[in-house]
């Protein structure tokens, strides 16, 4: 499914930032290549510096311009680049969400087309069709993913579950993984199901939304085929009220670090995050399989749930060869393994060879390959920014004041602002 059926006649972002330049050296900057990221620091910086060692070798003609932006989990860097992006100085890439995430960009011709860059290097033959199509906008791909992460898991501890008396066999739906949390609050684990603040929820809802609906309604929610009043969405709200029911009271002070450190600590039986979460196991010397263990949520075996950080072409950028031979770098089987084995994420290709990763990369790759994939809400991938904001904003709410006609509602409200002009 292309999404052009998801979003269409999107406004274009609202631009109120003041203009910042990161530009090259005072030299000849005619072969400067201005990356523009928000992988400032930790396993994403080194993922990245892994991708630049690459691209200076196969492009040692070329100079690689840092143009990170740190801060805000990346909202610094968007704000920047919005401004560079109004002010006609953009650089030459920029760093986004692949999928429904670009289409603002896109209808503000702010981006190139690169199908044919996907032709020339054979990436229509070892990205999976699912996702080339998810990429897909009337006919033309704007990006090039340098990874994928998978979304829909779950993160446990062995050690808790089992003062619960539960082994570690993952439920087989929601109503089984809801029994679950309750065995562990009736066991006296405070926090059954750990999570932080408003993204993590609607990370939580998209997860509960894929279980219950299955992969084909699930993309029929941002297309209109399915529709958010609808009984099986209705219900999936009911089980995801529930599930927030077992989650800790100070969720809305934290961030998802802190969510995953209270699996890794014991303080908590379950967390649903991205595998992002795998370097902070990774990081407190914990042993998959022993230590923790990972799954997918209940109800959606068989489905990658995907989001996947992309490279763009933008319209008006100061070295558009350049700029190609960094994409070309970021979707090359080499390029893609240096980045992806540092920064604990996979690449979008299929063809990487398994030995090259860690336990659970393997498993992510697995299913990567074989599974239906779907785009994630949470990440950028499903809807524009707009309707993503409209479902936080209600997520928000509901995580206050617990009424869940006014979540539901809420909810089709959205889905109508944003559909009505498909």
């Amino acid at each position: 499914m292309k999404l052009r059926a998801l979003i269409a006649g999107l406004s274009a972002v609202a631009l109120a930032f003041t203009a910042t330049a990161c530009g090259g050296d005072d030299g000849d900057n005619t072969k400067d290549v201005e990356v523009f990221t928000w992988w400032a620091d930790g396993s994403e910086k080194a993922g990245l510096d892994a991708l630049v060692a690459e691209f200076k070798k196969q492009h040692p003609d070329l100079n690689f311009v840092n143009g990170a932006v740190a801060g805000g989990a990346g909202s610094n860097a968007k704000n920047v680049l919005a401004s560079r992006l109004q002010q006609q100085d953009p650089p030459s890439t920029f760093q986004a969400h692949a999928g429904a995430e670009l289409l603002d960009y896109i209808e503000a011709n702010q981006l190139q087309d690169v199908s044919q860059l996907y032709k020339e290097n054979g990436w229509d033959e070892v990205f999976p069709e699912d996702l080339i199509e998810l990429l897909t906008v009337d006919g033309k791909i704007y990006s090039v993913p340098s990874n994928v992460h998978r979304a829909n898991v779950v993160w446990a501890n062995p050690e808790v579950l089992k003062k619960a008396g539960l082994d570690d066999k993952p439920a087989k739906d929601i109503d089984g993984f809801i029994q679950q949390l309750d065995k562990l609050k009736k066991a006296g684990v405070d926090t059954p199901l750990s999570i932080a603040t408003d993204w993590t929820q609607v990370h939580l809802l998209e997860t509960v939304l894929i279980a219950d609906l299955g992969p084909e309604k699930y993309i029929g929610l941002w297309d209109g085929s399915t529709k958010w009043d609808s009984p099986e969405v209705s219900k999936a709200i009911d089980h995801y009220a529930k599930l927030l029911s077992y989650t800790n009271t100070d969720r809305q002070n934290l961030d998802w670090p802190d969510a995953t450190k209270m699996v890794i600590d014991g303080k908590a039986g379950f967390n649903i995050m991205g595998d992002w979460a795998e370097a902070a196991f990774q990081e407190a010397d914990k042993e998959w399989g022993k230590d923790y263990i990972t799954y997918p949520v209940p109800g959606t075996d068989g489905i990658f749930d995907f989001l996947a950080d992309s490279f763009t072409l933008p319209v008006g950028a100061k070295n558009e060869e350049g700029t190609k031979a960094w994409l070309q770098t970021v979707g090359s089987a080499e390029g893609q393994k240096a980045f992806n084995i540092k920064k604990g994420s996979i690449p979008a290709r299929t063809d990487a060879d398994p030995k090259d990763y860690g336990d659970y990369q393997k498993t992510a790759l697995e299913s990567y390959k074989n599974d239906t994939i779907v785009p994630s809400l949470a990440h950028g991938a499903a809807a524009s920014v707009k309707w993503s904001t409209a479902i936080t904003e209600a997520v928000s709410s509901f995580s206050a004041n617990k009424d869940i006609e006014k979540l539901k509602s809420a909810l089709v409200k959205a889905a109508e602002d944003n559909q009505k002009k498909q």
